[in-house]
């Protein structure tokens, strides 16, 4: 049989055996099929968070909470926390019949003009404890004279969302969640749009807009022979919100982020220069925030899926630093200026270890925000079981198929299909795992950035229809929401702590059961103690980790000093 033989072969054979590998040099070495992450990048403690108005979620262990630990107390209901009858009908026909922990913890706060920044595990449910709150404020809205003027509705300034997303796949989860709130009618709430990959501008504007950052900026300078698209626009926004808010806030998408935010902010302190001054100031008013003529030619790249961020090309960062001194003066617009615009920054890892990471630049931003913390924020989910497997080169591919079999029998409460993630760190090592599971007659699906978009589109939808194995990079990661995962295994270990958190966010959601498996080598052994230990003492299992810090320093600083080799102090 086909399993037997490759179980008899050596491992460097049995990979020689597969398209993929069969080349002289490799049948004669004994290599891992995945390379092992070097532990050296894998991080050292992160400082305590310092939260400057933190909200803590409901204690899962509280008496008057439910068993699960994901919903809030039987006493907390939609309308406790201000939703009106008629969200709360939509959200019953969606099947939401109660709010979870973190949804409990954040709406409050969202339907007050506070900005919120949102810290909570994946899974909890932080898209519909935003969507859910913005969707009764525009309902709100809408019900005042002012709102359905028709000649603000025909010019385009009725109150929106904008909501950013780092991809395109997140962009249309959202979309698709906002529209299946239904009235009595059957049609949305308020209906959603995405401007993302191929998708261009709406016909007729959404009450909320889905976009990546990319797609935006490509539309805002697109002008129309009157430049006032971009005015209009930013008038009309009224909430922002950034979804996956630590992605957004680093890497290449850093810069199209902090520019929007300046644009928005900027619009704010022109409406309340006009409201002080008791008159209108036309749109035409912020001629200083134009960018010269070249701008209209800049594009903007949009977001590949895996990659951190969508760069902008050089004719726009050419028109960017063109504009240094103009971009000063609109910071010299008065620095306290009355808000007509709410932030919501949304993630299910928010490190603060420092200035330069996401938390970090939040607070510096954003220091009157209102934080909300989930309860298993960077912690270990007590409705996971761990199954922790010591590989070699030996032993690494028979681990996989029992892994991969495990999770097929096992009988983890859940609903439909059963449904397994194989975590890989590279294309080249996800379709190496999926050609040794197809070689023994397991079959599978493949999602990775090097797939083109109908083609991830059509297997995630394959995958959330039918179950089976779903053989996967990161880009599977995050933020997507597959309900009813049971099993989740790395095939290889996590290269940070954002990384495992993610994958091992992919089951137990919801309040259901899950398993993960985590297969690893003797190089990232030390990395695998130091997790397990932070998840024994209930401690952030970000402490394991270091984005700066190497964690061969970090242990060689601890042996000179006669300490443990751990990374928890």
């Amino acid at each position: 049989m086909a399993l037997s033989h490759l179980r008899q072969a050596p491992l460097a054979l049995r990979l020689a055996r597969l398209p993929l590998f069969a080349s002289p040099y490799l049948a004669t070495r004994r290599v891992l099929p995945f390379a092992p992450v070097r532990p050296w990048r894998l991080l050292s403690t992160a400082a305590k968070p310092r939260s400057l108005a933190t909200v803590a979620a409901a204690d899962a262990d509280d008496a008057n909470a439910s068993a699960d630990g994901f919903f809030a107390e039987n006493s907390t209901s939609w309308k406790s926390l201000g939703i009106s009858d008629r969200i709360i009908s939509a959200l019953h026909g969606a099947d939401l019949a109660r709010p979870s922990l973190v949804q409990a913890a954040c709406i409050p706060h969202v339907l007050t003009t506070n900005d919120v920044i949102v810290a909570a595990e994946t899974g909890s449910g932080k898209t519909h404890g935003y969507l859910i709150p913005l969707i009764e404020k525009l309902c709100s809205k809408s019900s005042s004279t002012e709102d359905v003027d028709p000649q603000n509705i025909a010019m385009g300034t009725h109150d929106i969302v904008l909501v950013l997303c780092p991809n395109v796949m997140l962009c249309e989860q959202v979309v698709s969640m906002a529209n299946s709130l239904l009235d009595v009618s059957g049609e949305p709430l308020k209906r959603a749009a995405a401007v993302c990959g191929p998708k261009g501008w709406p016909a007729v504007r959404p009450d909320i807009l889905v976009a990546t950052p990319a797609a935006l900026l490509n539309y805002l300078f697109d002008y129309d022979p009157e430049r006032r698209r971009r005015e209009i626009f930013l008038r009309s926004v009224k909430f922002i919100v950034f979804d996956e808010a630590d992605m957004l806030l680093c890497g290449s998408f850093e810069n199209q982020v902090i520019r929007l935010i300046d644009m928005l902010r900027f619009d704010e302190k022109l409406l309340s220069r006009a409201q002080d001054s008791e008159k209108e100031v036309p749109l035409e008013g912020s001629d200083e925030y134009h960018e010269d003529s070249g701008s209209e030619s800049a594009e903007f790249s949009d977001v590949d899926e895996e990659n951190e961020g969508g760069h902008i090309q050089d004719s726009a960062v050419e028109v960017e630093n063109a504009h240094v001194e103009r971009r000063k003066d609109w910071r010299r617009v008065r620095k306290i200026y009355r808000r007509s615009k709410q932030y919501v920054f949304v993630a299910a890892t928010l490190p603060q270890s420092g200035k330069k990471t996401a938390g970090g630049v939040l607070k510096r931003m954003f220091p009157s925000a209102v934080w909300v913390s989930g309860s298993y924020l960077h912690r270990h989910n007590p409705r996971l079981e761990r199954r922790w497997i010591e590989v070699t080169g030996d032993t690494q591919v028979d681990a996989l198929l029992d892994a991969v079999k495990y999770g097929l029998k096992s009988e983890v409460d859940q609903l439909g299909p059963n449904r397994t993630m194989v975590f890989a760190n590279t294309v080249d090592a996800a379709n190496s795992v999926s050609d040794i599971l197809r070689r023994v007659g397991i079959p599978c699906i493949l999602y990775h950035r090097e797939s083109s978009l109908e083609e991830r589109t059509n297997n995630l939808k394959s995958f959330r229809e039918n179950g089976g194995v779903l053989v996967c990079t990161d880009a599977a990661a995050r933020g997507l929401d597959v309900p009813n995962v049971s099993h989740v295994i790395q095939a290889e270990f996590a290269a940070c702590a954002v990384d495992f958190l993610h994958r091992v966010g992919r089951t137990a959601r919801a309040g259901q059961s899950g398993i993960v498996t985590s297969l690893y080598t003797d190089a990232n052994r030390d990395l695998v103690r130091a997790v397990r230990q932070a998840e024994q003492l209930a401690q952030p299992v970000e402490r394991a980790f270091s984005r700066k810090r190497s964690f061969r320093n970090k242990l060689k600083k601890q042996a000179r000093l006669g300490e443990p080799a751990t990374l928890l102090s």
